[in-house]
């Protein structure tokens, strides 16, 4: 009598045959079978381990890929910080020419004008612009600037009841580093005084001026220069980095890229230089009728700082109250130039601006503020005013890129039905 008993590889029992039970051929059968099921336990186990070890090297390559992702992004970065005087004026550049894109587009295909004399007649009127008005506002920005000695006195006087916080605050600073020298926390360190004559203290200042306009005029030529050949070439540039890409897919996302980019960015900076001028022109009639001197030169300076998300109203603000305080004589006749400014400001930033804006384009505020802080540092004052263009940019990349998507959601999203401000359209600032 013929009995089988199949072990699997843990040693645990499938069952016990007899041929007597089973017959000849069925029993032949339930041996194949059972060789068969002992066969793919196998290989499932094989398989999970498998899978176990792909997994950690899948973890291992990620953390990688993590690493030099951040090494890259910090090189960039770092890059960008010191290469400061050739990048930047390039940088302008581009964001120019998307201002200037479409204005070309009809001198050179409306008016059929030639694209070198048309994009020379257009950066001659952008800065002609801009000289003319710095020619205003220069002599009135002088005379105040050569006041400001003399009117210092009136201030401090108009600000005395500011003088018992001050000093309650200085006490106390000095106190805690009183605390800090007596625990051993302060390291003894001399002071050395160096004495420097009038006429090498004059010199210092004069080459440093030198050295500084030098720089200013280079980055300005550079800038021009670049200008001049994107609008003059721009188009061309793309056509030919279209030709490039391998397929019809990526030849379609990066024409979808640039002309949404294009036209975001362009519609973003002509919503807000429009809306900059109504602001300026409030603030010049408000001047006017207060009788601040040089209304010109205030409606200019809120004009300027409107540019600036969040940062630059709030600076505007402390400059009509300080106007104010030169001006008049009361504290509380001080705040009304700022009051008015802010109110200017607030029907301004949160009502008119997101209802042109808000359906076309939204920015997360917490990241324009975050990017308006590190573009402010890595590249002072141009870098705050295209704080907004490369954030937004940035956006529109993510969305037109699969894997960039979620982050292109965090960055910014159309706001909700009925509910405006669920997410800040280029924000002006924080309310």
């Amino acid at each position: 009598m013929l009995h089988c008993t199949i072990l699997l590889d843990n040693g645990s029992p499938v069952g016990t045959f007899s041929g007597a039970t089973l017959g000849r051929n069925r029993f032949m059968a339930v041996i194949a079978a059972t060789s068969g099921a002992v066969e793919a336990d196998r290989s499932g186990q094989q398989r999970a381990q498998e899978a176990v070890a792909d997994a950690r090297r899948g973890s291992g390559l990620n953390t990688i890929s993590v690493c030099l992702l951040l090494l890259t992004v910090m090189g960039v970065f770092y890059t960008l910080y010191f290469t400061s005087d050739i990048v930047l004026p390039f940088v302008l550049a581009g964001v120019l020419n998307l201002l200037l894109s479409q204005p070309m587009r009809f001198l050179n295909q409306r008016l059929r004008i030639p694209k070198p004399i048309a994009a020379l007649l257009l950066i001659g009127l952008l800065f002609g612009i801009v000289g003319a008005i710095g020619a205003a506002i220069s002599v009135p920005a002088s005379g105040w600037i050569a006041r400001a000695p003399q009117s210092l006195p009136a201030l401090q006087h108009k600000l005395s009841f500011l003088q018992g916080p001050i000093h309650a605050v200085q006490d106390g600073m000095k106190k805690l580093q009183g605390l800090m020298d007596q625990g051993g926390m302060a390291s003894n360190v001399r002071t050395v005084t160096v004495q420097q004559s009038g006429t090498s203290g004059l010199t210092s200042v004069g080459s440093s001026i030198l050295v500084g306009t030098r720089a200013f005029l280079g980055q300005l030529f550079s800038m021009l220069l670049m200008l001049f050949f994107l609008l003059y070439e721009g188009d061309s540039l793309l056509r030919r980095f279209v030709e490039i890409m391998p397929t019809w897919a990526d030849k379609r996302r990066t024409v979808q890229i640039a002309t949404a980019i294009e036209h975001n960015v362009s519609l973003y900076l002509a919503t807000i230089t429009v809306m900059n001028l109504l602001v300026g022109a409030l603030n010049f009639a408000q001047c006017y009728a207060l009788g601040l001197p040089n209304p010109l030169l205030w409606g200019v300076v809120a004009f300027l700082l409107n540019y600036v998300p969040i940062i630059g109203p709030f600076t505007g603000i402390v400059i009509y109250f300080l106007v104010g305080l030169f001006v008049f004589p009361s504290v509380l006749h001080a705040l009304l130039p700022p009051a008015i400014y802010f109110g200017i400001h607030l029907l301004e930033g949160e009502t008119v601006t997101p209802l042109l804006l808000a359906k076309r384009f939204t920015l997360n505020p917490v990241l324009v503020m975050a990017s308006l802080l590190f573009w402010d540092w890595l590249w002072g004052i141009p870098g705050a005013f295209l704080s907004v263009p490369l954030l937004a940019v940035f956006k529109i990349v993510c969305d037109h890129v699969d894997s960039l998507t979620a982050i292109g959601h965090i960055v910014g999203g159309a706001p909700k039905q009925g509910r405006l401000r669920t997410a800040m359209p280029f924000p002006r600032a924080a309310g």
